[in-house]
């Protein structure tokens, strides 16, 4: 089914009050964050660049195993490796350019789980993704992991925990943890311990900051999950849930009415208009990953890739890697795969990452440093406007 952005006969009576305030709002967000940029590039004397500094907000830690660091896990734990040539081996790491199933995607996560199994595997695995992003150019980045598929030799979910809080010590990276829920059969008792550790360790900044649910969506639908993270919201754990990637917006409506924050992908919410002006209105930030959508064929056809539209509509959109070893991408080549195949402009590209700050589990201190890097004035894109918005009548 080929996709379709504009709105159906018959729903604008039900989006028309929200129109103008939404053109209102996205115009003068482009002219405010424009207009700084454009002075800071005046100043400097050029024409306003590309930006070359990134926020990850997306990043699951097993997929975002390459080659170098795999070499170095194994070495470190004395794991022989499938082989020993690097072009043979990086086909156990990486899916072709043109993958054509989720199962091809999938088996590439078989090697980075195998040497994930261990304190030393793990805490050295967070410590070595961190630096390599940390040299692309990400400023800031929230690494994602499932303490529960780290337990087959004998660690425990908490002892997994223990290790990557470790390896974030390590690095110079300002970079957080996510908990990953996961979907699945007979696991209850998993994500329940998942849940408690998140709130066991949480911190408002340097460690674990909030939960996500992960998995296969299309088999183990969300509604499955409305008593877990009804006592997330309980315990008063923030989290984010993959929702409108495998399947529709319901799953993210669904994610919404739970709690959630923000949504991991959400690409598929365009089929359902309400749901874009919902999710608009509520200020939900989507972790979209073009890369990731592409291989896994979550789109049809990325002619139609959404994101551009949902910019334009003022919904809070961000890119991130997803899984940036197997993919074989970095946060740079994102932004570099969005300009050239979409135009995303320098003025679009600081309001993505302005959405990056704003949506961040981080403190409001982190927050102004990083726009502060990034060249953003400091405070909410809401605090930013408000005086510029018109008053309602």
């Amino acid at each position: 089914m080929r996709m379709s952005h504009h709105f159906l006969p018959g729903q604008g009576r039900q989006i028309g009050k929200t129109i103008l305030p939404v053109i209102v709002f996205t115009l003068a967000l482009t002219v405010l964050l424009a207009g700084f940029a454009a002075g800071r590039a005046a100043a400097d004397g050029q024409d306003l660049p590309y930006t070359d500094r990134y926020i990850d907000l997306h990043l699951h830690l097993d997929g975002a195993i390459t080659l170098d660091v795999a070499k170095q896990l194994a070495v470190l734990q004395g794991y022989p490796l499938p082989e020993d040539r690097d072009e043979e081996l990086e086909k156990y790491l990486t899916v072709p350019e043109d993958c054509e199933s989720l199962n091809d995607f999938l088996k590439c996560f078989e090697l980075p789980g195998y040497l994930l199994q261990t304190p030393e595997g793990l805490r050295e695995a967070v410590h070595l993704v961190a630096d390599s992003i940390s040299s692309q150019g990400v400023i800031y980045a929230e690494i994602r992991f499932a303490p529960q598929f780290h337990t087959k030799s004998g660690m425990t979910q908490e002892e997994a925990v223990q290790a990557a809080l470790e390896g974030l010590k390590e690095t110079e990276l300002k970079a957080n943890l996510i908990l990953c829920c996961m979907r699945g059969e007979g696991n209850e008792v998993q994500n329940e311990e998942t849940l408690a550790l998140a709130k066991k360790y949480m911190v408002e900044d340097g460690g674990v900051v909030a939960a996500d649910l992960a998995g296969a969506e299309a088999l183990y639908p969300t509604e499955n999950y409305r008593e877990l993270f009804a006592k997330a919201k309980e315990l008063g754990v923030p989290f984010t849930m993959h929702a409108g990637e495998a399947s529709g917006p319901e799953s993210v409506r669904l994610a919404i009415e739970y709690g959630a924050s923000r949504i991991g992908h959400g690409v598929r919410i365009f089929e359902d208009p309400e749901l874009v002006a919902m999710v608009r209105e509520k200020g939900i930030a989507l972790e979209m990953c073009p890369t990731s959508n592409r291989q896994t064929h979550a789109i049809a056809d990325m002619a139609e890739y959404p994101f551009m539209q949902y910019l334009e509509d003022g919904v809070k959109v961000t890119l991130n890697t997803d899984d940036m070893g197997i993919e074989g991408t970095t946060l740079a080549k994102e932004f570099r795969y969005m300009e050239e195949n979409f135009g995303l402009s320098p003025e679009q590209e600081r309001i993505v990452l302005a959405n990056a700050v704003d949506a961040a589990f981080t403190t409001d201190e982190t927050k102004d440093r990083l726009r502060e890097q990034l060249g953003l004035p400091k405070g909410t894109v809401i605090e930013l406007l408000e005086d510029t918005l018109p008053e309602a009548s």
